[in-house]
């Protein structure tokens, strides 16, 4: 019988027991999130806390420590360095166990185990909200409104003067060419008339000397 004994043996000898504790606490401090079976979750969690309240003293002392629990560098270098940070503030309950079924071959009750300050979508922060000014110096509080804003007076780039100036002299001298032509258009029938009254009058003389000399030649 196992009157009073609180520890959960997992079916395992202690030496087994304990590696298997030590590289399951490694993996959730790498991963900060593993599945795995309800008891073993509860016996790692039990490891790996203590651990973690350590690792908020950064010293000598306190890093041999926990790599004699742990027996990973790299482990150990992500529990002071990113970890401990973040727990800084918090007095204990470091992970959080989610029940999620069981499995299909033992029907063995699964779970996951995560560190709370890592998972977003548990945390009780709210996002802030990001609003931006429009160019005309108007601020709204509705934060979509200004959003829209923002993006008309994108949407309609700046036009430089230079451009202007020289779109506006081109504009200028497509008008003169067209005054040019205009001018030439009413020149040429004036000249052509003038030619044609001359051609008339130098002809009129000689019809009239015609005429004289038919007219004595009667006589």
């Amino acid at each position: 019988m196992r009157h009073g004994k609180k520890l959960n043996h997992l079916g395992r000898k202690s030496a087994h027991r304990k590696a298997m504790l030590s590289n399951m606490a490694c993996s959730l401090i790498q991963h900060k999130c593993i599945n795995t079976t309800l008891a073993k979750a509860k016996a790692l969690r039990g490891y790996v806390e203590p651990l973690m309240t350590k690792s908020k003293t950064d010293s000598t002392h306190s890093r041999r420590t926990v790599f004699s629990y742990l027996q990973s560098k790299e482990a150990v270098t992500e529990l002071f360095r990113e970890v401990a940070p973040r727990i800084a503030e918090r007095e204990g309950g470091y992970t959080r166990i989610i029940r999620t079924g069981y499995r299909l071959g033992d029907n063995a009750e699964m779970c996951m185990i995560e560190l709370v300050d890592f998972n977003e979508i548990y945390t009780n922060e709210k996002a802030k909200k990001t609003t931006r000014r429009s160019r005309r110096g108007g601020k709204k509080e509705d934060g979509d409104a200004t959003i829209v804003e923002a993006a008309s007076d994108d949407a309609t780039p700046a036009v430089d003067a230079e451009v202007v100036d020289a779109v506006s002299d081109e504009a200028e001298v497509v008008e003169a060419e067209v005054v040019e032509e205009a001018e030439v258009v009413e020149e040429t029938p004036a000249t052509e008339d003038a030619a044609a009254a001359e051609e008339t009058s130098s002809d009129e003389p000689e019809a009239d000397a015609t005429s004289t000399d038919e007219a004595t030649e009667e006589k």
